[in-house]
């Protein structure tokens, strides 16, 4: 049977070497260090943390393969499958299936805008593909097209369709859909800034960036908000958290901004890969400023 996912899972940023290879080693000890230190709950490879869109197939399988072999069971594994093509988004879940994934997230096809007839035929012919978990992923602003809950309910009613990371920033998508779909789908928080806001509602886990630096926090906000609905002490919590989730969510920059974090904090992860770019002086002074008020 497959496990019921809740809680925090960090989205894992992919590591380059220098001559930008893949750096399995700093891989391997982030995947380690999260399961002996992090406290969350699952581990999420080759999403959009992940800079998924600027792998190659072979790339991505071999950050599925290590994350999977790392986690050797101690914590789920949710692999991003994400394509343009049907068949190619097929082919890698299918792929992440047999090296031993726990369940795969896919945004809809990106850049070429597909409408809801087209997203609904991506996913069916995905559901009928795989028989793991599946996340669907919501995210407009970056694959271009917005997943309006009545097309979400249709899709939840598809084999093997679970969970949906809920990233549009609209507070009211999420009751919205759990009247549509009740149990037949359980909504992840794919907006830090709303976090708490989302675990108050009944979102049952966080898709999270940050728990890529700060996993302790992370986990325990849900703790506290999710769990045990402590909502003094959660809404403390987060809004000391607050204005590192805002970076990440207002500047668009997550992917630079994290992997800047765990150098800070002295766990170096490399550069991103090509166009992107460090962070520039006046957002790394204000993003370190943000990240020592956290972790002193």
């Amino acid at each position: 049977m497959a496990r019921k996912f809740q809680g925090v899972f960090s989205v894992l940023v992919t590591p380059f070497t220098k001559d930008d290879k893949i750096d399995e080693g700093v891989l391997r000890k982030q995947v380690r260090f999260l399961i002996d230190e992090g406290g969350i709950h699952g581990l999420m490879p080759t999403g959009s943390t992940g800079e998924f869109a600027a792998l190659s197939d072979s790339e991505k399988m071999q950050v599925a393969d290590i994350v999977i072999s790392e986690a050797a069971g101690k914590l789920p594994v949710v692999v991003g499958t994400a394509t343009v093509a049907t068949k190619d988004m097929i082919r890698f879940s299918q792929y992440a299936q047999k090296a031993g994934a726990d369940g795969i997230m896919v945004v809809p096809s990106y850049y070429c805008h597909p409408d809801p007839r087209e997203i609904y035929g991506h996913y069916k012919a995905l559901s009928k593909s795989v028989n793991i978990p599946i996340f669907l992923y919501n995210n407009p602003s970056t694959s271009g097209v917005d997943m309006k809950p009545d097309l979400v309910a249709r899709i939840a009613e598809l084999d093997n369709v679970s969970y949906i990371k809920e990233s549009s920033g609209d507070m009211t998508r999420l009751a919205a859909i759990q009247r549509l779909c009740g149990d037949k789908l359980t909504v992840f928080c794919g907006c830090d800034s709303l976090s708490l806001e989302m675990f108050l509602m009944g979102a049952a886990g966080w898709v999270a960036p940050p728990a890529n630096i700060i996993p302790q926090q992370c986990a325990r906000l849900f703790e506290l908000g999710y769990v045990k609905r402590d909502y003094k002490n959660a809404k403390e919590l987060y809004l000391k958290l607050l204005p590192l989730f805002s970076m990440f969510e207002g500047t668009g920059k997550y992917v630079q901004l994290t992997k800047s974090g765990l150098e800070i904090l002295g766990r170096p992860y490399g550069t991103p890969r090509l166009p992107l770019l460090p962070p520039d002086k006046e957002l790394l002074d204000e993003f370190k400023k943000v990240l020592k008020d956290i972790t002193g």
